[in-house]
């Protein structure tokens, strides 16, 4: 049997554990933050109003201003992580902690492991879904690229009584909750998911993020056939066989939706419709990423949190909330 990747000795010595991350202390970590946040001038502050690299630095504060336009700011001003309250070592373990749980973590684990509220926990791991997501953002798929989709949510419990009961499979007694991640996987390459109501909706989507002579494969079903006139296609039928030996398979993007299901069904146990979007993220950013050693991929998340603006969507989160 093969060796998982993150048990072999290539993986165990790039790793970062949280021994480390609290051993090296607060300036340790600040000093992470900052030769991530301007990795061109190591460590150098750059102005992120004007670009000017003549400062003064206020270091009662931890904040610079700049010599020019005289604005203050500091290694996380105009970033994910603007308006923060933990510390930087907290923060740098907290990342540490979502690098390592490969499959997700759940909001109450996280609280509990960080020692904050529920609510802090909650947005922390959604801002840092969000920064995963911009590495794809614009990604366009090459090659071989696998497609299909996956239903989640919207479960109706049966009726106690059996004359009670209502037949489930009919669109009437659905709910509308269910939502389909449609995911499309190079070969080799990244995954991209996106959250739809149905699983025909997959066919536009590959028109825009997948070059017109790529190769398809997908499985049988029949809102796929679309993409038999515009692509070079391979197609599946599943109920007969799952994989054939000319590479004719979805086996990768498949691969893909066994991480997602054990991250919602196993970790988070509920996911809403609205925020499904955030875990299909995630997984595909574990997926693409899962040969790497979870100290690259910490270090990972925390620069692409850095280049991140200002979240619009879970900065002040649960004061809109509340409002």
């Amino acid at each position: 049997m093969a060796q998982h990747f993150l048990l072999s000795a290539a993986a165990r010595t790039r790793t970062l554990s949280l021994k480390e991350v609290y051993k090296g202390g607060e300036d340790k970590a600040y000093e992470t933050f900052r030769k991530l946040r301007w990795s061109q001038t190591d460590g150098e502050p750059v102005c992120p109003k004007c670009g000017c690299l003549d400062h003064y630095e206020i270091s009662t504060r931890r904040k610079f201003k700049c010599a020019a336009c005289h604005a203050q700011f500091s290694v996380t001003s105009g970033t994910i992580f603007a308006s923060r309250k933990l510390g930087f070592c907290d923060l740098l373990a907290a990342i540490c902690l979502f690098a390592n749980a490969v499959k997700g973590v759940s909001a109450l684990q996280f609280s509990r492991d960080l020692d904050v509220q529920y609510k802090t926990a909650w947005v922390l791991a959604h801002k840092l879904r969000e920064a995963m997501a911009l590495e794809t953002v614009n990604e366009v798929l090459d090659g071989e690229v696998e497609i299909d989709g996956a239903y989640f949510g919207g479960h109706v419990r049966p009726e106690n009584r059996k004359e009670d009961r209502k037949d489930r499979r009919l669109k009437a007694n659905q709910s509308d909750r269910r939502r389909v991640v449609i995911a499309l996987r190079e070969r080799q390459g990244r995954t991209l998911a996106f959250v739809r109501r149905a699983e025909a909706e997959g066919v536009e989507i590959a028109r825009e993020r997948v070059v017109a002579d790529a190769m398809m494969f997908a499985d049988e079903a029949t809102h796929w056939d679309a993409l038999d006139m515009e692509f070079e296609t391979g197609r599946i039928n599943h109920s007969e066989i799952y994989s054939e030996r000319n590479g004719k398979h979805t086996n990768w993007v498949e691969s893909y939706f066994s991480r997602l299901r054990r991250m919602v069904g196993g970790q988070h146990h509920h996911v809403s419709a609205k925020y499904l979007y955030q875990y299909a993220n995630h997984a595909a950013w574990m997926e693409d990423h899962r040969e790497r050693s979870n100290g690259g991929n910490a270090f990972a998340i925390v620069g692409g949190a850095l280049k991140h603006p200002v979240s619009r969507n879970w900065k002040g989160y649960w004061q809109r909330a509340a409002a």
